[in-house]
């Protein structure tokens, strides 16, 4: 009997440990893959970032001293200072994934050009000048870590580094320069020695430096005047042979009141792709979160007057104006009228193969205008509005439009009996069609903006709606006429929310 409880208890324990690591698992509301083609991109384009990075730098100064036993010299203390790379040349790149780890580049035969001030002292002679270093048969190896820190920003740590410069050749110019490049041969070793040791610290400072603007990124955007959109990452980069996923959390806040939404979010899975760089995925719990985020903070909500309305359906489309001429005649009313329309419910999303649908559960509001500001409601009802959802990118972004499929309306609840509920649906299912979406699309034209490096633009892009998530593949454009400063940059453009903020209300 005390074994059978032994293993009852055990049971008990095992259950509630899956229990509550399920329950911590976060799912993402978005997920981005980076292939390896994207990867062999990088390469490419990457020279021309790290040309410019590199010029831009500030290289330490070589210093060393050596004996000249052919002068009959004790020593010569040299300084190489103000030391600037001019060009150079990595014919032998490659960047590969290392699955569990990270990215590994590596790259040989590389030349560069590098101008640099020198001055030598010895017990015979001091002097100062220019001189010009050719670098041959450069190596570098070493692994780039990728990781999250606690608040969901991405790390970077170079590990395994090994870099090594084969040969060193210096030139020197002025007045003596004949002189100095008669006994530099001796200098070249020590030179190269230094350079060498110099050279993996150099670069784990750079990344370093990478990683320092990667923990000031801000993850909270600022969408609209109602939500902040939240791009934190929910995990730790998943890395195979093939690809890297980045996780993010993708959900929207009222932007008084960043709590989650009362629903969670529900696990998807990428395709096995590889033919574009880049894959995103965008489940239907960040458009739920949307509309969640949105109704929260009143911004379905819209009160339009008779004039607004004439306005649009008489710009987009011909022989309807009179329609709000005909819900005057239903109720044999002379002053003008206007209509309010609240959302009830958030409106719920739903993708599906090829579909995606906006189902907006709301109710309308049929209101006199009087010269006194009084209002006298005329009729309040009920109606779903069920709408297809047209994507398109434009630049960094995802921009949407609606268009009506169905439209029911519910009984009116009013004083008059005699209202017919068919022709009101016909007229006020118009007036959606024509009156309100324009304006609501119009809204919807700034999009949500996607996950993407600074000078880097989406080309070949390609949309599809899949199962609970729409599937973005697209490949990257390195934009080189962008003339910006050379330094990190995370959503390009956005307006962006301090960390601070975060659990705290935003006034």
């Amino acid at each position: 009997m005390r074994i059978k409880m032994v293993q009852v208890l055990w049971g008990c324990a095992l259950l509630w440990n899956v229990y509550i690591s399920s329950a911590q698992t976060v799912y993402p509301g978005i997920k981005a893959r980076a292939t390896q083609r994207a990867l062999d991109y990088g390469v490419q384009a990457g020279m021309e970032v790290i040309e410019q990075i590199a010029k831009e730098r500030n290289i330490p100064d070589l210093k060393g001293s050596e004996s000249l036993e052919f002068l009959k010299i004790d020593y010569v203390n040299y300084n190489f200072s103000n030391i600037k790379i001019n060009t150079f040349s990595f014919p032998n790149t490659s960047l590969a994934f290392v699955p569990g780890v990270g990215i590994k580049a590596l790259t040989n035969h590389g030349t560069a050009n590098i101008s640099t001030n020198w001055e030598v002292k010895s017990p015979l002679f001091q002097d100062t000048g220019g001189a010009d270093l050719f670098l041959s048969g450069v190596y570098f190896t070493g692994i780039l870590v990728l990781d999250q820190n606690e608040v969901g920003h991405p790390t970077l740590k170079l590990q395994e580094c090994h870099a090594q410069v084969s040969h060193a050749h210096v030139s020197f110019s002025g007045e003596l320069s004949v002189l100095y490049n008669s006994f530099i041969e001796p200098i070249e070793k020590p030179i190269l020695k230094n350079l060498n040791e110099m050279l993996c610290p150099i670069l784990i400072g750079e990344v370093e430096a990478l990683n320092a603007n990667l923990s000031m990124l801000e993850v909270l955007t600022k969408i609209d005047n109602y939500t902040l959109l939240d791009y934190s990452l929910t995990s730790s980069p998943e890395i195979t042979e093939n690809y890297i996923d980045l996780n993010l959390k993708g959900v929207f806040y009222p932007l008084n009141n960043i709590t989650d939404p009362p629903f969670p979010p529900v696990p998807f899975e990428l395709p096995a792709r590889s033919d574009s760089m880049l894959y995103i995925g965008i489940s239907e719990y960040f458009f739920n979160s949307a509309s969640f985020a949105h109704f929260t903070a009143g911004a379905f909500n819209v009160s339009l007057s008779t004039k607004e309305i004439s306005s649009h359906l008489f710009r987009n489309s011909q022989g309807i104006g009179n329609m709000l001429s005909r819900i005057a005649d239903i109720y044999i009313l002379s002053q003008p009228f206007m209509f309010r329309i609240m959302a009830t419910e958030p409106p719920v999303v739903s993708l599906l193969p090829g579909n995606f649908t906006l189902d907006i559960p709301a109710s309308i509001v049929i209101l006199t205008e009087s010269e006194n500001s009084t209002a006298e409601t005329i009729v309040s009802m009920d109606f779903v509005a069920s709408t297809s959802v047209g994507l398109v990118i434009l630049g960094q972004r995802l921009v949407c439009s609606l268009s009506l499929n169905r439209f029911h309306l519910s009984l009116p609840e009013s004083k008059r009996s005699n209202i017919e509920v068919l022709r009101f649906e016909n007229v006020l299912s118009s007036i959606l069609h024509f009156g309100v979406l324009p304006l609501a699309n119009a809204k919807l034209q700034q999009g949500f903006p996607l996950p993407n490096p600074y000078k880097i633009s989406f080309v070949n892009s390609n949309i599809e709606v899949l199962e609970h998530f729409l599937l973005i593949s697209t490949d990257l454009k390195y934009e080189t006429s962008l003339k910006q400063p050379s330094r990190f940059y995370g959503w390009e453009g956005l307006n962006l929310i301090n960390e601070q903020w975060r659990g705290k209300s935003v006034p």
